[in-house]
This record gives structure tokens, C-alpha cells and sequence, in this order.
């Protein structure tokens, strides 16, 4: 048979199973329809917006806002696939600024259920207009009443779906979803007035607020933000604010751990990186980081028309914005342990550290413009960062440097030793119990890690060289690193055939069992060309080294070799984790103690 008489296996698909088909891309679920109906709202710059719901979304998903509205020459053309009026040509595709942008989200859901639409503009002082439509077909425009701004409802989601709606969960599960896009809204939208009903119940309710900081409260309550510590910085052309748990509060939970990039909240493996990367060895093994973090990138450094739901983003400079993220939230640990080291408040630190002073090789600058309701950043507390990425600056804004009083460090008082394992002492006004091992680990990590940013590490020289016998590839991958552990403060040459010597270790470590060292360095150089940057190759050995030159559980320590001990760790910012991610210490506050023996109240 000819070709040319054969009939074709390939077929344009009808208009209908088209829109179904793209409906599936976009509405997954009754949570995706409120998103998308709540960023419409958004961009329609709406300052009161309710959301009520029915049956999970199931049976009715209603959004009501009172923003601009919809002109009734503009509302048949809004339920077109591919009309929007956020785009006029590819170009603008390099620089959005709305939500929403494709004109793919009203006809996706029209497509799929019951839609009815209810507008006026704020010229529309007579008479509004309203349409119904079903499956995608548009009815005719009627006259409503002249309440500006919208009211869509969306009844009987996936009613010519029978299969998507079959895999729907239950309506509980299904409005917890909802309500979780509703909180994420009312995160990136303080201004905006957000409510939330179900099935007649009011739900959530967060009025508008000033500030970024406000919203989380109502959000999340005093129980999350009383365990936070804020984070900022900036360099040129993005920013983050925003707040992480403290690591002393940090649990096995992974909720909240909310990024917003331009208020869009996305999910990003390399901003997660960084995040984990700056907490490093300050959070223990099998806890999480817990944050809120708002990223504030230029438009044309990001591309947002990556994924059908938007839920992902593309940077143009991951390198950059990675370094922006862990040394921001890296520099707030590191404030939050000096004030843990005083006793302060966060009040009282801002007063004791009203002002400022310059971090070493750091150097004043003007007022950064910033946007949102929080950015506000002036001289006074404006402090900079050098040569962190391509000798960009890093800002940190209101986190005052200026160094706490040594006066001021609390009182050490030994009470003695547990099992040749834990210390106990009063430790200010708290009551501590501290592993020996891991606080000693954590004092000489951190004097490694200041030697070694520092490039003054100094090697103490062993009467006894203590030679190490090693499989050939062990002996070899160990003396190819031996210049880079020279600069750690470790000295190492070959001795013999295929066995190494140590001849000098770190000032301050100590006696080290050379042998069971060297097997850990070797796990450690394994992972070296693997690391991302020299810090994430430097600090396992450091941290190793730090190990092996701590004192050993079991070894009996006199009450002055206890309280030297505790205060070496106070001055190192009482860390309560040693650098491997063990705890250091269990603390108990004076309220604590009260309550443990219901003394709260007595006078």
C-alpha cells in the first residue's frame, strides 16, 4: 500500500480534553485552586481577602477580595487559555513582578468544575457583572451589584474528573492543605488582611500588620518566635530577613521551614544547603533547622517560568546567593551567642550594644536601600562584610557588634563531677550539667577555627615522633595532604615503606592517641575534593583533631581543673553542641527550677 494512503496515527487533541489535560498540571487539588485564586487577588491589589471552603474544597471554594476588579469587556477574555494582562511579550518574562503571569490558572480551573464570578471596578459605580461557567463554557454576563473588587466560586471541583477526584484524600486532609496555603499567603502579605473559614467556622484570621516579624507571630505564636533568632543581610542585588531557630530550641521537627523568594513561596535545595551549611556543627545530630526566611531578589536574577505551579525558581547566580545565605545565617548564630553569654534579653543586648564597631577588615557604609515593611537599614546599624562573594559586600543589619564586657560573663560555681563523665556547676543564674568531653571538644575547635581563619595555627613539636603503620593507598592519600594538615598544625612525614610519623600537633591539643587520629583524618581527607568550599574540607579535620586532644570521659578532674574548664566554654559562647553535633550541656534556668519544685508564685 502507498504511504501517502495510509491514515495518521497522530491527532490534534479537541479544545476540551486540551484544558483538561493543562487542568492537571495546575490543579492538583482543592489547595491549588485557593493559591491560585489567592494570587490573583494579591495582584489585584487586595487588602481584605476571605477564603471560604466547604467540604475541604470539595463542594465550594470561594475567594472574595477587594482589589481592582474586572472590567465586563475584560471578563469573558480572562477565561481564555494564554490571556493575561501581566505580559505583552517574551521580554517581560525576564523581569515579572505578579504572582501570576501564564493566564493559564482561571481556565484550568473553570475547565474542571462550577465557576461563578462576581466584579466591579471601582468605575463601575451602577452595576457590576457576573458570569457562570461550566467546564470552561462561559454563559452570558449578567448585571450584580456594584461592590468593587471580585468573588469567585468554585463548586463541584473534578466533577467530570471522576478519576482525579477519586484520589483526592479526606476533607480534613484536603483543608489542611488549604489552610496551609492560606498561612503561606498571609507570611509573604502582612499588609494584606487574610480570613479563613470552613464550613461556616472561622478558621484563621490575621489582620493586616506593620512588620514581617508581627505576621509570624500571629502565624505561628510566641511558642515558635521566643525560640528565634532574627537573620539579615544583603548584598548587591538580593537580600534575606527573617528568622531560624536557636539552636539551643532546635527539634527533630522540620515545621516551619518557609522560604519566600519575592514573596512566592518556593522550595530550593540550595538555599536548604546553605541554611544547614551556616547552622554547621552548632545543630545537634537528628535536629532540623526551623525558619521563616524572605529572599528579595532583582527580577531579571531570577527566572520563576520554570515550573507549572510555580513552586520552583531558577537563580542566575546560585554561587552567590548560596555564600549570601550561609554566611547571613552563620554571622546571626554567632551574635546570638554572645548574648547567650551575658544573660541578656534581646532587649537589654540592643542596649548594652547601642553602639556599633567595625569587624576586623570591615568598614562602614551608607544606608542600603532595601523594600518591604521590615528593610528599613541606616548607618547606625549597618555594618559590612568584605570580599565574601567576588568581592561583593554582605551587610548585616540591626545586629550590633560591638563586644560584651568580660566583667560581665556569669560566675562559675563547681559543685563537682558525675560518674568521671559530667560536670556540674552553677553557671550564672543557671543550674548546668556539662558533658566534659564535648565542651572541652568545643573550646578547642573554636581556637582551631580562629587559628585557622586567622592563618595562626602553630604546631607544637612531639619529643617522641609516633610512627603509624598504614596500608599503601592510605599512607599515600595522607601525605598528599600532608601540606594542607601542615597548615592545620599537624606535621607528618613519611616513615618507611608505607607507615607515616607524626612529629607535631596543634599548640593546646594535648596528648593524642596518634593512631586512632590518623584513621579519622583519613575518613575526613576522603571527603576532601568532594567538599564545596575549604571551610567544609578544613572544619571535619579540625574538628577531629579537637576530639582526640579533649579530655576523655572517665578521667577525674579536680574542682579548679572543672571551673577553668566551664569557663573556657563560656568564654567560647556556652555552644551547646560540640562540633561532631553531640550535645554539651543540659541547663536548667531559675524558672525552670521554680517550676520543677512548684515554687512558682512563692514569694
Amino acid at each position: 500500500m502507498p504511504a501517502a494512503s495510509c491514515s495518521p496515527k497522530i491527532h490534534v487533541l479537541p479544545g476540551d480534553v486540551v484544558s483538561r489535560i493543562a487542568a492537571g498540571e495546575v490543579v492538583e487539588r482543592p489547595a491549588a485552586v485557593v493559591k491560585e485564586l489567592l494570587e490573583n487577588s494579591l495582584d489585584a491589589g487586595g487588602l481584605h481577602i476571605t477564603v471560604d471552603v466547604k467540604d475541604g474544597g470539595l463542594t465550594l471554594i470561594r475567594v472574595t477580595d477587594d482589589g481592582e476588579g474586572i472590567s465586563r469587556a475584560d471578563l469573558p477574555l480572562a477565561f481564555e487559555r494564554h490571556a493575561t494582562s501581566k505580559l505583552r511579550s517574551d521580554r517581560d518574562l525576564a523581569s515579572v513582578t505578579t504572582m501570576g503571569f501564564r493566564g493559564e490558572a482561571l481556565p484550568s480551573i473553570a475547565s474542571v468544575s462550577h465557576v461563578l464570578v462576581t466584579t466591579a471596578t471601582k468605575q463601575d459605580t451602577t452595576v457590576g457583572s457576573q458570569v457562570t461557567l461550566v467546564a470552561g463554557g462561559v454563559g452570558s454576563i449578567v448585571d450584580a451589584p456594584a461592590v468593587p473588587g471580585t468573588r469567585i466560586e468554585v463548586s463541584n471541583l473534578f466533577f467530570n474528573q471522576p478519576a482525579r477526584r477519586k484520589f483526592l484524600k479526606s476533607a480534613t486532609t484536603e483543608f489542611s492543605h488549604i489552610s496551609h496555603v492560606v498561612q503561606l499567603a498571609g507570611l509573604a502579605w502582612p499588609l494584606v488582611h487574610f480570613r479563613l473559614t470552613h464550613n461556616g467556622q472561622e478558621v484563621l484570621n490575621y489582620p493586616a500588620v506593620i512588620t514581617d516579624r508581627d505576621r509570624i507571630l500571629q502565624v505561628y505564636r510566641p511558642a515558635f518566635l521566643d525560640r528565634t533568632i532574627e537573620v539579615r543581610g544583603r548584598i548587591a542585588g538580593m537580600s534575606i530577613r527573617g528568622v531560624m531557630v536557636d539552636p539551643l530550641h532546635a527539634r527533630s521537627s522540620r515545621t516551619p521551614q518557609e522560604l519566600f523568594v519575592n514573596r512566592r513561596p518556593i522550595r530550593n535545595g540550595t538555599v536548604f544547603h546553605a541554611i544547614v551549611d551556616g547552622y554547621g556543627s552548632f545543630l545537634p545530630k537528628g535536629h532540623h533547622p526551623t525558619f521563616v526566611l524572605f529572599l528579595d531578589i532583582e527580577p531579571d536574577r531570577l527566572d520563576v517560568n520554570v515550573h507549572p505551579t510555580k513552586k520552583e525558581v531558577r537563580f542566575a547566580d546560585t554561587e552567590a546567593l548560596h555564600q549570601l545565605v550561609r554566611q547571613t545565617v552563620r554571622h546571626a548564630l554567632d551574635g546570638s551567642e554572645r548574648k547567650v553569654v551575658l544573660g541578656l534579653t534581646q532587649g537589654e543586648a540592643s542596649q548594652t550594644m547601642s553602639e556599633p564597631t567595625l569587624l576586623s577588615g570591615a568598614r562602614q557604609t551608607g544606608v542600603i536601600p532595601t523594600t518591604g515593611p521590615d528593610s528599613r537599614i541606616t548607618m547606625k546599624d549597618t555594618v559590612t562584610l568584605s570580599g565574601i562573594v567576588d568581592g561583593s559586600q554582605v551587610v548585616f543589619a540591626h545586629e550590633p557588634v560591638a563586644m560584651y564586657q568580660r566583667a560581665e560573663k556569669p560566675d562559675v560555681v563547681p559543685f563537682g563531677q558525675i560518674l568521671r563523665t559530667y560536670l556540674v556547676a552553677q553557671v550564672g543564674d543557671e543550674l548546668q550539667v556539662i558533658d566534659q568531653h564535648t565542651a572541652h571538644e568545643r573550646v578547642l575547635f573554636q581556637r582551631l577555627w580562629r587559628g585557622w581563619q586567622s592563618r595562626e595555627i602553630s604546631s607544637q613539636p612531639l619529643l617522641i615522633p609516633e610512627p603509624v603503620e598504614l596500608p599503601a593507598a592510605q599512607s599515600l592519600l595522607l601525605l598528599k595532604r600532608s601540606n594542607d594538615l601542615e597548615k592545620l598544625g599537624l606535621l607528618i612525614e613519611p616513615f618507611g615503606t608505607t607507615a607515616v610519623a607524626i612529629l607535631g600537633v596543634p599548640v593546646g591539643l594535648g596528648k593524642v592517641d596518634a593512631a586512632v587520629l590518623v584513621q579519622d583524618l583519613l575518613e575526613d581527607l576522603t571527603e576532601w575534593d568532594q567538599a564545596s568550599s575549604l571551610e567544609l574540607r578544613v572544619q571535619p579535620v579540625l574538628a577531629s583533631m579537637a576530639c582526640h586532644g579533649a579530655v576523655r570521659a572517665g578521667r577525674t578532674l579536680t574542682l579548679p581543673e572543672i571551673e577553668q574548664l566551664i569557663h573556657d566554654w563560656v568564654q567560647e559562647g556556652l555552644i551547646m553542641t560540640c562540633p561532631h553535633g553531640r550535645r554539651t550541656a543540659f541547663r536548667l534556668s531559675t524558672d525552670e527550677l521554680a517550676q520543677l519544685f512548684g515554687r512558682v508564685g512563692w514569694s
